[in-house]
C-alpha cells in the first residue's frame, strides 16, 4: 500500500501541476495571478516543495540513468500497445495522461526503491550517517 501511495502522490503532483483539463496549477494562475497573487506565490511553493522532495530522493535512489531506464520501459510499453493497435496517438489528452502516468512511475518508483531493494536482498541504504 506504501508503494501505491507514493505513486499516487506523485501522480498528483503531477496533475495538480498541468493536466489536459481546465483544473490545474499553471492554468488557474495564468488566469489569476492578477488577482490572487498572494495565493498563486504559495500554491507553486508548495508545488515546489513536493517536486524538491520527489526528485531529490528519485536522484538519490536509482539516479538519472535509472530515471532514463524506467521512462524508456513504459516508452517501449507505449510503442508495443500503439503497434499491436492496442493505443491510438491521434488523442492529445490521452498522450497528455500518458506522460503524466510515465513521470509519476518514475517518481513513485524513485521514492520506493530503497525499500525495494531492501526487500529483494535484504540490505539496508544508509546514507549521509552524521555521528
Amino acid at each position: 500500500m506504501g508503494y501505491f501511495l507514493r505513486w499516487i502522490f506523485a501522480f498528483l503532483l503531477l496533475a495538480l501541476t498541468f493536466n489536459p483539463t481546465d483544473f490545474n496549477y499553471i492554468r488557474w494562475s495564468l488566469n489569476n495571478y492578477s488577482e490572487e497573487l498572494p495565493i498563486t506565490v504559495l500554491m507553486g511553493l508548495l508545488l515546489a516543495i513536493g517536486y524538491i522532495i520527489y526528485l531529490r530522493a528519485t536522484l538519490r535512489s536509482i539516479g538519472g540513468f535509472g530515471m532514463f531506464l524506467i521512462l524508456a520501459v513504459f516508452g517501449a510499453l507505449i510503442w508495443v500497445l500503439y503497434d499491436w493497435g492496442i493505443l491510438t496517438l491521434e488523442n492529445r489528452a490521452l498522450n497528455t495522461w500518458l506522460g503524466l502516468l510515465s513521470l509519476s512511475l518514475v517518481l513513485g518508483i524513485g521514492l520506493s526503491w530503497s525499500l525495494v531493494r531492501r526487500q529483494l536482498t535484504g540490505q539496508a541504504d544508509i546514507d549521509d550517517v552524521d555521528e
